[in-house]
């Protein structure tokens, strides 16, 4: 299948509502999707010169316009052709994002492989990173303008820092639908103004355009060794941001996307940083803080409000996406269930999780109190995304030779320049680590472990507790043979293993001798897809005169609503009443074993994560008056 073979979700979207439904689509992506970029030219040249001429060195002709010509052909390669060219049409049924694309890769696949998951492990624990730093460093160089007003408001950026952040996570529960719709029209507004400063300052130097030569960039980075390297990891300042483009495919498609990226974005983000760097040929000084000193003195303050507003719309999209992808991740069994509220009635993408906020909060102010600028801040950012890039690239291969049916060589060839230069990036910022670049490898490494210890103890548990399990078929056999007492109504059990018979269901005759009238083993999977279509939700399997074997599937985007599902199994044939019917779960006691495939950090690991999980009956959105649990202990 080619990448054009089906339209995305978007497009759909844009077909069923005209051109004012592209625009609407379109004006959004400026919105959720590019605020995170949008706001780099903040600090990203900054950066960048400062790398290049070193603590105590002038911002020279040569410098200048070797940076600004590697921002352009970074935006130009890695963003433009990359990711929306490319990148855009491996679309997983409309959604981008890792995830989806390693869910995309196994299908094409056939096959789930350790080297697969892996890659997903890695590229989602770097996007937690990536989600840390996002809102600190942007907030924390919007308000520093502050200082550039006057010296006296320094003492306060951080603490002004602390509360705009407190504030911003403090209001997620109330969910982003109201605040969204001005997303769009107030980037839009920060777009044009940075084009328009840009602009004004290439008319009074247009010797900078000179910079949209790529020689200039190249022979600075060849020429300078150690120095260029440096200086190439701080340009990628200008291109975080880009994976936005990606994850957000499913929210608004790929022709909105690819436009306001063409029309708007990229000639407004090129006009800026040309525009800075023509400031600063013509003053050196201006290094200090080169966006802000854009703008005349009596726009100051007016700017630090617009970009303090830009910098939490940027914040807000990584924090969104950081919810959707804990529930990708969840359903991908790579993290146990975590509360997920829905805020939204009509939008089913828009989520909160409160334990997922909250530990970014305590992580981004942990970011603001260690490092107190962005200047110092900037350091920890690059190896988060390169390295997320770096994932991406390579499951790109597989998904163009598997899934395009590209010839493998060609699929290669596509990707492995893109490959070359984000693994130049990664190589840049890794040597900023000891400046703060440990910090996206720590948080990384830590949600890493979660995810592996996650996944490892849940099949170690799976292999353990399936050894003293029952063939479920000569379970149903016996008891059809010789059926214990009956009672009235249904009884629906839940397992992991439609072969092997529930626990709930052993404890059952074993304690109560008794069979419900109707009896249904029901399997939830998670296929690799976002979303399932409601007439492949339900697979219905007899087995028996009072028994059934039910299996419902769902993508890994969606949350599993069983009372929901099951109304659909009504409309297949299955006699079912929701008020005569009793939901069992197994609700298990890990406990460790003197024996266990595991480390015992590991072990307690696992334990603590199963015992932090959201029950099932809320995951499921099941009836709680309709729940029997059942416990058991397993030592793992």
């Amino acid at each position: 299948m080619t990448p054009t073979d089906a339209p995305l979700a978007g497009e759909a979207h844009v077909e069923g509502h005209g051109r004012s439904g592209f625009w609407l689509l379109t004006v959004g992506s400026i919105g959720v999707v590019y605020g995170d970029i949008g706001t780099s030219p903040l600090y990203a040249l900054r950066e960048a010169v400062n790398a290049a001429v070193g603590s105590e060195g002038i911002a020279g002709r040569e410098p200048v316009l070797g940076v600004v010509s590697l921002i352009l052909w970074a935006l130009i390669i890695t963003v433009t052709l990359k990711y929306v060219v490319i990148l855009l049409r491996a679309d997983n049924k409309g959604e981008g994002g890792t995830l989806a694309l390693m869910a995309l890769a196994q299908q094409a696949l056939g096959k789930r492989t350790a080297v697969l998951v892996l890659l997903g492990i890695i590229s989602g624990a770097l996007f937690y990173g990536d989600a840390v730093i996002t809102p600190a460093l942007s907030v924390l160089s919007a308000v520093e303008g502050l200082k550039i007003a006057t010296p006296h408001f320094d003492p306060y950026i951080v603490p002004a820092t602390v509360v705009i952040l407190v504030l911003l996570f403090s209001v997620q529960s109330r969910g982003t639908a109201s605040v969204a719709a001005f997303f769009g029209p107030i980037m839009l507004v920060w777009f044009v103004v940075m084009a328009l400063a840009g602009l004004w300052h290439v008319a009074m130097d247009p010797g900078v355009l000179a910079a949209i030569n790529p020689v200039y960039g190249v022979r600075f980075v060849a020429s300078h060794g150690v120095v260029g390297l440096v200086t190439l990891g701080a340009v990628f300042l200008a291109v975080t941001g880009a994976e936005a483009l990606y994850a957000d495919l499913g929210h608004f498609g790929r022709p909105p996307i690819q436009f306001a990226w063409a029309a708007i974005v990229l000639p407004s983000l090129a006009l800026n940083y040309l525009g800075q760097g023509a400031l600063v040929l013509s003053n050196p000084k201006a290094i200090e803080n080169p966006f802000f000193l854009l703008f005349p003195e009596w726009m100051l303050l007016p700017m630090v409000l617009l970009a303090t507003v830009a910098t939490v719309i940027a914040s807000q999209a990584v924090i969104t996406g950081a919810y959707s992808l804990s529930q990708q991740a969840i359903q991908l069994g790579l993290m146990p269930r975590l509360e997920v509220r829905h805020t939204s009635e009509t939008q089913v993408g828009q989520i909160y999780m409160p334990r997922v906020n909250w530990l970014l909060l305590l992580g981004v102010l942990l970011l603001v109190a260690l490092f107190r600028s962005s200047s110092a801040l900037a350091s920890a950012y690059g190896i988060a995304v390169t390295g997320t890039m770096v994932v991406t690239g390579l499951m790109a291969v597989i998904v163009i030779f598997k899934d395009w049916r590209w010839p493998l060589w060609g699929a290669i060839a596509l990707m492995a320049p893109f490959l070359l230069i984000d693994m130049t990036f990664l190589g840049a910022n890794l040597l900023k680590v000891a400046e703060g670049g440990w910090m996206p490898l720590v948080l990384g490494g830590l949600v890493m472990t979660v995810m592996y210890t996650w996944r490892r103890g849940s099949r170690l548990l799976f292999e353990k507790t399936r050894k003293s399990e029952v063939p479920l078929d000569s379970l149903v056999a016996n008891l059809e043979r010789k059926p214990p007492t009956r009672v009235p109504g249904t009884a629906v059990f839940f397992t992991g293993d439609p072969a092997c018979a529930p626990t709930a269901l052993m404890h059952s005759l074993k304690h109560y001798k008794v069979l419900h009238e109707k009896n249904v083993i029901l399997t939830i999977e998670t296929a690799p897809v976002p979303r399932i279509d409601p007439a492949d939700r339900v697979h219905i399997e007899p087995l028996g005169e009072t028994f059934l074997r039910l299996k419902l599937r769902f993508g890994f985007m969606e949350q599993p609503n069983v009372p929901k599902a099951l109304g659909i199994a009504r409309k297949l044939g299955w006699q079912f009443d929701i008020m005569s019917t009793s939901f069992f779960l197994s609700r298990r006691s890990l406990r460790m074993a003197q024996k266990s495939g595991m480390p015992r950090w590991q072990d307690r690991l696992f334990i603590a994560l199963a015992r932090s999980a959201n029950d099932a009956t809320s995951y499921f959105q099941i009836p709680t008056e309709r729940v029997v649990e059942v416990g058991t202990q397993v030592a793992i």
